[in-house]
């Protein structure tokens, strides 16, 4: 059984899972120029490949983290008042009440399936950086949906850790559908460390994850990514991967 993931741009992703539909990092605004509460503008270069009237109802969306635009745009956030559960981090649910639940790593919530039974969310730790940067980029998170009679799948959020995934992978590999965010986005603060996973980390995340197939996201429609989609098929190729990669 393959789970339906469609990408609709940048970190935006739509999982149909166990009769839910989940939607990962939200963003659905136009081009143009974003500015950050750090005096940084982010620059989007493209629109969503499904609009925000188009998208259906969203059982729940699996937020990484609300600080940046590139992940929670205006329009997400507007989204987020028609969403019954809104799961992220403990310090995004602060700032942002409503139906935002606050995970912990490895701490799990169970949503019931329309037809019985639940599908289980586990809070996946992730790292938008190298080890000590969170006081620059805030929190962040991953997730895991596992159900008794599906394939597990995998969120990584906006993680940079290889370490981070070893973890992952002890608990849960092998994993059937990766869905991993890339696009190697750098900050001159951080030394111009990786924010997020590389092309060539990215198909080392999925070896290390056993992942049968892997969704590349977070990988376009943005400036400050250094590296494109383009990366991430050039690094499974090498990797001797290209099949395990979902096209777009």
């Amino acid at each position: 059984m393959q789970i339906p993931v469609q990408v609709l741009g940048g970190p935006t992703v739509l999982i149909e899972y166990g009769g839910l539909r989940f939607l990962t990092d939200p963003t659905f605004d136009d081009p143009g120029d974003y500015p950050s509460p750090s005096g940084r503008v982010l620059t989007k270069t493209a629109g969503p490949r499904v609009p925000l009237a188009g998208l259906g109802p969203v059982d729940a969306v699996l937020l990484s983290h609300d600080q940046h635009a590139d992940n929670l745009d205006t329009s997400g956030r507007a989204l987020l008042a028609d969403v019954p559960r809104v799961l992220t981090t403990p310090a995004a649910a602060g700032r942002l009440g409503g139906s935002a639940e606050a995970l912990t790593p490895w701490q799990t919530v169970d949503l019931p399936r329309p037809g019985g039974g639940t599908v289980t969310v586990t809070a996946a730790p992730a790292l938008h950086g190298p080890e000590g940067s969170e006081p620059v980029v805030g929190e962040v998170t991953g997730f895991v949906l596992t159900a008794d009679d599906l394939p597990t799948v995998y969120v990584s959020g906006d993680n940079a850790s290889l370490d981070l995934v070893k973890e992952i992978a002890a608990r849960f590999a092998p994993v059937d559908t990766a869905v991993l965010f890339a696009g190697a986005p750098r900050l001159p603060v951080l030394d111009n460390a990786l924010l997020v996973l590389d092309g060539e980390g990215t198909a080392t995340a999925a070896r290390l994850l056993e992942a049968r197939r892997v969704v590349a996201a977070h990988c376009d429609s943005w400036t400050h990514f250094t590296e494109g989609r383009e990366h991430v098929v050039r690094a499974f190729e090498e990797a001797g991967l290209a099949d395990l990669l979902q096209r777009d």
